[in-house]
């Protein structure tokens, strides 16, 4: 019986990780490429990633924009309003660290997303390319397969 039990887990965790409709959360230059990804050259479909209207239909947010603090409230409760399992991906140097916008060079005073919420992978760049984003959806998917998400997977 656990031989079965095992296989329903590598199953659901393959359909988990091959279906993962997203909610994007984005401003500025990181959200040009993020944009771009969606469309008919990159094609996030073919990974099985769809976007939604709600974020109560997504299971992956997509931040790719300075956090502010008015930002920082946004995404709070998109985050909030999201099903579990739920994952989040970071997008671009002002999503990661603050980029040119962090408290150190800049008046603005954006900061790093995983001190807001929890961050299960990050892409890197300013802006980041659209196939950065599609190996950050790549590594994602991966992660999910190998169960090792973060605290709020099931």
């Amino acid at each position: 019986m656990s031989f079965l039990s095992s296989r329903l887990q590598d199953l659901t965790a393959w359909a988990q990780s091959s279906s993962l409709w997203y909610y994007s959360v984005g401003g500025g230059c990181c959200a040009d490429e993020s944009i771009s990804v969606q469309g008919c050259r990159y094609d996030l479909e073919r990974f099985g990633c769809l976007p939604q209207a709600h974020p109560e239909q997504a299971d992956l947010l997509i931040v790719s924009t300075a956090v502010t603090e008015k930002m920082a409230a946004v995404i709070l409760e998109v985050y909030a309003r999201m099903p579990t399992p739920k994952y989040v991906m970071a997008v671009g140097a002002c999503a990661n660290s603050g980029g040119a916008f962090a408290d150190r060079v800049s008046y603005v005073k954006a900061r790093p997303l995983d001190t807001i919420i929890p961050v299960d992978v990050y892409v890197p760049g300013c802006p980041p390319r659209p196939e950065a984003i599609m190996d950050g959806l790549i590594r994602l998917q991966e992660k999910i397969q190998r169960k090792d998400g973060h605290a709020n997977a099931p």
